[in-house]
């Protein structure tokens, strides 16, 4: 009979055994089946969990280990211990050595990298969608098919997700709509399994932008379609003046993320928003730099640090998701509040000299200084912005471009050795001034391959939204060229290094796999929601209560809501919306609050839901046809208003397109498309009579409140938040607590007049009963709040 000589082999002896992917011979498997038993208990055999998807491996003394059978990834033991051959050679390599330092396992990978390789890591994918549209944007196929003709999962990879991951070897994909949770966590289980079994075995690094909010407008929203916990925007958020609060946010904000397989949050945005006029206000923590600070401060380490068991080094591990503050080096002086994910918005401007102050201090102090053991924010986000003769050699180019930006302040007067990643679509085409397609400012007459080169030369590791490797690779023929393979070869690896160290943080190289079910019960949970709808409550601001018209308290009480006008608006895309009538809030939610009646006249008092005022970009085409030069003011007042106080000569200017560099708006008329609000609360205090109304007002932005607040009794303004927190306050079961994180301005001459990069320089208003509705004001049902965070703030 065969004899188990293996038996007496000591366990250091033992030092390979391949548990998967190997084809026996049978006859010899029923030979020495009972030998390799017993040498694999001598080994500490681990415990091979199967999950469908995937096999767990749990192994005492040692991490997790998650694998695909499909992969051809084989299990390794040393020492007793087990690790994942990756890149299928037969023997540990550094980098799959979980014991090691991450700076060692991070250069002995980068060592192995081809520049094809190197090159995927930079790349940043397009928008995606789980699963893939069929048409429009971000449309893909499966197997040349539709979705609905494929007949697939959800959960399936798309024909251009394969691609890229396979033949382009990108590593960062930013995930946008999905299907729901567990559709999110199987598409991930499947793009993991997809990816271990090429080359390296490098997972993927899956990002999305702030998903918790409750209303989804523009980029910065647009992931907000899966099941999730539902919070205020970030300016919301900035309203309770609670750092504490955000910390746990970004807490429980991870846990969902990486339950959606997510690792990396492109967020926050802690420009600090001194431009009032600025489409992306909602997206701050608004214009005070030391209250930005603090929440920006906040975010990172709730969102970065793992706790307890999840912890793997220096605060990072199973738990953490990678932020990538946005946008350096601050963004919210955009000139005369244009957005410059557009050519007429592109420059940036300082009248203040605030470069190096305002602008800065929020990742000086904030994202770079943080007080949890990470220390920093993993990666940081360029603008498109053209920071306006700032850069000591005369350039103005765009941030992502500029060398002064990224090399000279970043990384070397800064010392932020983190992934730094361009905004999205940078290096492409721009076709017209108001177009939405390239962002190339200032470098418009250069090629793709140029642009990338110049990124790259700059600082830059990474390039959002772009899919392809092709442009990269001819950018590093470039700088062969010029600096020799020696120098060029050391500067890539450089950014190969930065990439790979946020995908060793989170332990994906270990387990990049979910438990749907899991992933399933953390997403949006009870206790989640709970928390996120009592932050809406407390982020809403109580501007007025004259006369302590509010509480209302008395459920038997009748209430008039009127229809609002809901005009045609375009979204962040370029998608135009139906103009339409309605009821602004759930009647159905209003009535368990109280009696919903028809008219004026058998309500006791009435609710008018509003939205701040639309009155565009601040470009037009219109003007261009009618032979302007197509800049028309942005209004944050809702009757038309005219540009009398707009400077004649704009501070910047240019571009290759246009012949002139004058964007002044001077002396133009710019109408507001919800006009009809002001009007609605005015019409409806002449129907009511002496008879309260309680205006209820959704802001993204600053608004000049003048033309409607004599027609209110008591005013209550969100920053993003679902209506029922409104009626849980006016209602008296919460008290509102919520203070200003920004300025209401009197009038639009002192919005003109103000500078795009210093903090709370203009005239705010003061109301009938002489409230002024600055920066840290908020009411409660007392009167005017002035507790230690307004001692604090103000």
């Amino acid at each position: 009979m065969f004899s188990c000589r293996f038996k007496r082999l000591t366990r250091d002896r033992v030092t390979r055994v391949i548990l998967s992917s190997m084809k026996f011979n049978y006859s010899i498997l029923f030979a020495v089946g009972l030998c390799l038993t017993t040498v694999m208990q001598a080994a500490d055999r681990p415990a091979i969990v199967k999950k469908g998807q995937y096999n767990l491996v749990v192994q005492k003394g040692g991490p997790t280990l998650g694998y695909s059978p499909k992969s051809g990834v084989r299990l390794l033991s040393q020492d007793g211990l087990w690790f994942k051959d990756l890149n299928r050679n037969g023997r540990l390599d550094n980098y799959e050595d979980w014991r090691l330092p991450l700076d060692v396992r991070v250069n002995d990978l980068v060592s192995q990298l081809s520049d094809e390789e190197i090159a995927g890591l930079m790349l940043y994918s397009a928008h995606q969608q789980i699963p893939s549209p069929e048409v429009g944007y971000g449309a893909s196929t499966y197997n040349g098919k539709t979705f609905t003709k494929a007949k697939v999962s959800a959960a399936t990879l798309s024909d251009v997700q394969k691609k890229f991951l396979k033949d382009d070897n990108l590593r960062a994909v930013l995930v946008t709509k999905v299907k729901d949770a567990a559709t999110a966590a199987e598409w991930s289980n499947n793009l993991q399994a997809y990816v271990e079994g090429l080359k390296h075995g490098i997972p993927v690094n899956n990002s999305t932008d702030p998903r918790h909010e409750t209303a989804a407008n523009a980029e910065y929203n647009y992931g907000a379609a899966g099941d999730i916990s539902h919070w205020p925007t970030a300016l919301g958020l900035a309203a309770t003046f609670d750092p504490s609060l955000v910390r746990e946010f970004g807490h429980i904000g991870a846990q969902e993320y990486r339950a959606l397989g997510i690792t990396t949050a492109l967020s926050p945005q802690v420009d600090v928003a001194t431009e009032p006029r600025w489409t992306r206000f909602t997206g701050t923590f608004g214009e005070d730099p030391q209250l930005v600070t603090d929440m920006s401060r906040a975010y990172v380490d709730g969102f970065q640090t793992s706790l307890g068991d999840a912890a793997i080094k220096d605060g990072w591990g199973f738990e953490s998701v990678s932020c990538m503050s946005k946008h350096w080096p601050g963004g919210g002086t955009v000139e005369a509040g244009r957005d410059s994910h557009y050519n007429y918005g592109k420059y940036g401007v300082y009248p203040g000299g605030q470069f190096f102050g305002t602008a800065m201090q929020s990742f000086l102090n904030g994202a770079f200084k943080l007080d949890g053991p990470t220390k920093e924010t993993g990666a940081v986000m360029t603008f498109y912005n053209v920071s306006w003769g700032q850069d000591p050699s005369g350039k103005n180019v765009g941030e992502s471009f500029s060398k002064y930006i990224v090399t000279d302040l970043l990384r070397n007067e800064f010392k932020f050795d983190g992934v730094a990643c361009t905004d999205w679509m940078v290096t492409a085409d721009n076709k017209a001034i108001d177009s939405f397609d390239g962002k190339c400012w200032g470098v418009e007459t250069l090629s793709e391959a140029q642009r990338h080169y110049e990124i790259l030369k700059a600082g830059v590791d990474q390039f959002g939204g772009n899919n392809d490797k092709g442009p990269v690779l001819k950018a590093f023929r470039m700088g062969y060229e010029e600096y020799g393979k020696d120098a060029w070869h050391r500067r890539i690896m450089a950014s190969a290094r930065r990439l790979l160290m946020p995908i060793f943080r989170t332990g994906l190289f270990e387990n990049p796999y979910l438990d749907v079910a899991k992933s399933r019960a953390t997403v949006g949970n009870k206790d989640f929601m709970a928390k996120g709808y009592a932050a809406q409550v407390r982020s809403i601001v109580m501007l007025k209560n004259h006369g302590h018209v509010l509480p209302l308290k008395d459920n038997r009480l009748k209430v008039y809501v009127p229809k609002r006008h809901f005009p045609s608006t375009v979204d962040f895309f370029g998608n135009v919306t139906k103009d339409y009538w309605d009821v602004p809030f759930d009647l159905e939610m209003v009535g368990k609050y109280y009696e919903v009646v028809d008219s004026p006249d058998e309500a006791d008092f009435a609710i008018v839901g509003i939205d701040g005022p639309m009155s565009g970009p601040g470009y037009s085409a219109d003007d261009v046809k009618a032979g302007g030069n197509g800049y028309v003011p942005i209004s944050l007042q809702y009757n038309d208003y005219t540009a009398t106080q707009a400077r004649p000569v704009s501070i910047a200017g240019g571009d290759p397109k246009e012949s002139f560099t004058n964007r002044s708006y001077k002396g133009k008329t710019v109408k507001t498309a919800n006009k009809d609000d002001m009007i609605l609360v005015n019409e409806t205090r002449q129907k009511m009579g002496s008879k309260p109304v309680i205006v209820l007002l959704n802001a993204t932005r600053p608004v000049i409140v003048s033309e409607f607040e004599k027609s209110a009794d008591a005013i209550l303004v969100s920053f993003g938040t679902s209506s029922q927190p409104f009626f849980d306050l006016i209602s008296g079961r919460q008290e509102p607590s919520a203070l200003l994180p920004c300025q209401f301005p009197k009038n639009m001459e002192t919005v003109e007049l103000q500078r795009e990069d210093v903090a709370r320089d203009m005239i705010p208003y003061t109301d009938i009963d002489g409230h002024t509705y600055d920066f840290a004001y908020g009411m409660d049902w007392n009167g005017v709040i002035n507790d230690e965070r307004v001692q604090k703030y103000k």
